[in-house]
């Protein structure tokens, strides 16, 4: 039992470290498209957990299929608010 669960957090604790190095070798100019995938990723989590919490009863599966519901959806909307401003910073200039 242990053994999986030794493999599991190895690999999560090697992820935070290959992401974490991955991200601050990105260029600013890079930004935009990243956060637009990040979205999509985030979009994909939140149909997942839509499909996790309604597949039984109230139990901790489905009250963690509800956390990550609201944080995906909060990720999902943030990301989109902010990439829409980043996109509306390289427009034309409005005359006031």
């Amino acid at each position: 039992m242990i053994g999986p669960l030794l493999i599991g957090l190895y690999v999560f604790v090697l992820a935070i470290f290959v992401g974490f190095e991955i991200i601050t070798k990105i260029p600013p100019t890079l930004h935009t498209p990243l956060m637009s995938g990040a979205n999509a990723i985030s979009g994909i989590t939140l149909v997942g957990a839509v499909f996790a919490a309604r597949m039984g009863g109230l139990n901790a599966s489905a009250v963690l299929a509800f956390v990550a519901i609201v944080f995906a959806t909060i990720n999902v909307v943030g990301g989109f608010l902010v990439t829409d401003r980043m996109l509306g910073m390289f427009g034309r200039k409005r005359k006031s």
